[in-house]
Parts: structure tokens; sequence; C-alpha cells
């Protein structure tokens, strides 16, 4: 099986760059050494780099991995509500593409600055707003969630309390990564096919490398799940198209 792919969810963790204790917690290094030597066996087009709780608002280490990836890779970063404009375009022009807001663990902007703050990144920049979120708290943001222009929520939303609202939040065009199977509370198979069947669209595949804090990291057989569940051409839209599209990248 051929095993293209645009990483919609990976970190890259860099020493060099300041890291801040999450919850007493801080990650192993994960180069993009690391992480080309890991996904050797996959054609990648490209990937997103996504700041971690551990990397507060700090854009250096983004920067730095984005330049050294090259073209096709993304940036999905942190950033405070007092950001500049000249900031924004400054990390716009870089690569990045969304900011993160970190409900489940903290080291992001607050709820309280989710609506006015996903307006404004989509405004001047057309950045989407990305969730990392349990399902079960997806219900009290649903009426702000689909009111905004582009949104994604990570890891199939973590958990199935509240998984019919992640549902409904799909038909509706929010798209949801299925990352992190290793994080979830239930059968992934079911899930995939219950998302694909709300919105086609939606799906878009990432390896959560190197999967900090999860109960079970990534294995190659979480890529072929998806191919399982779905068949070959619609795993094709979710390992690639889907995403290639939501961020912006054109047809490849």
């Amino acid at each position: 099986m051929t095993r293209r792919l645009f990483d919609v969810h990976f970190h890259i963790i860099d020493p060099r760059f300041p890291l801040l204790p999450n919850n007493g917690y801080l990650p192993e290094a994960f180069s993009c050494d690391d992480y080309r030597s890991r996904m050797k066996g996959y054609e990648l087009s490209g990937g997103a780099v996504v700041s971690g709780s551990f990397q507060g608002y700090d854009q250096s280490y983004l920067l730095a991995a984005l330049g050294e990836l090259g073209p096709g890779f993304v940036g999905v970063t942190q950033v405070p509500a007092t950001v500049t404009d000249e900031e924004l375009l400054s990390l716009d022009r870089a690569g990045v593409r969304g900011v993160r807001f970190n409900l489940r663990r903290g080291g992001s902007a607050g709820r309280e600055d989710l609506e006015r703050m996903a307006r404004r990144l989509h405004d001047l920049v057309g950045w989407h707003l990305e969730l990392y979120v349990e399902s079960r708290d997806l219900a009290e943001l649903y009426p702000t969630l689909v009111a905004l222009p582009a949104v994604s929520i990570d890891h199939l939303g973590l958990e199935s309390a509240g998984f019919g609202t992640l549902l409904k939040l799909a038909e509706q065009g929010v798209r949801v990564k299925c990352t992190g199977f290793g994080r979830v509370d239930f059968p992934v198979r079911g899930a995939l096919q219950e998302l694909h069947a709300a919105n086609p669209a939606a799906l878009m595949f990432g390896t959560d490398l190197p999967s900090t804090r999860a109960p079970r990291p990534y294995e190659d057989n979480d890529f072929n799940l998806v191919k399982e569940a779905l068949g070959e051409e619609n795993a094709h839209r979710v390992y690639h198209d889907n995403a290639v599209a939501f961020y912006r990248l054109g047809a490849s």
C-alpha cells in the first residue's frame, strides 16, 4: 500500500528553544531528523507542525522547524490575545496556517478569547481555529463553532461522551483530525465511518508523533486502519486531499 500522506498533526520538540513544564511534564526531544527517520516509509507531501502546551507562545522553535522541513509543511501555533497584526502577518509569511486553543491542557489563549480571536485571525491572515478539547465540552461551544469560518478539532474529540455533537459539527463543516488513536476511549473504526458519513471532507489524518503523554504512541497500523474502515479511495482523501484543501496548499 502506498503511504502518501499530508501529516496534519505532529510536534517538533527542540530543547534549543524554550520549553515550559505543563502540569510538571516536559517532553523528550524529537527533532526534524527524528521525524523524518520515523516517517521514512511514507511518501510525505507535507504536514502541519503543531505547538504543544509545553511550548507556550514561543515561535522560535516553529520557525526553525518550518525552515528545516521545507515546502509543503505548515505550522499551527499558539498566540496570546495581545498578538499584533504585524506578528501575525510575519508568521503567515513563514507558513503558519492556524492557531491552536488548548482547552484541555492550557498553554494557549483562553476560551474567553476564542470567538474574537478566531474571527480576527481568519479575517487578517485566513487562519483556521484548532481545538484540543474533549467532546463532552463541545455542546457548550457548538453555537460558537458552527458560526466560525474554519475550525478543526484534535484527536477525534478524545471521548465517546459528546461524540454526537462532534458528528453534528462535522456535518456543519468542522474538520476533525483522526489522530491520537491511542488517546481515545471508543472504537476508532466505527467513529471514522460515522464521521466520514457525516461529511466526507471532514476527516484529516495525522500521526500525532511523538505521541507525548499518550497511553499508546502512534503505530503504522493506525494508518492502515483508515483504509480498512473507509476503503482506498475515501482513505486517500483522508490521508491527503482533505488536508491539502484545508491548509490552502492547492492541488498536488
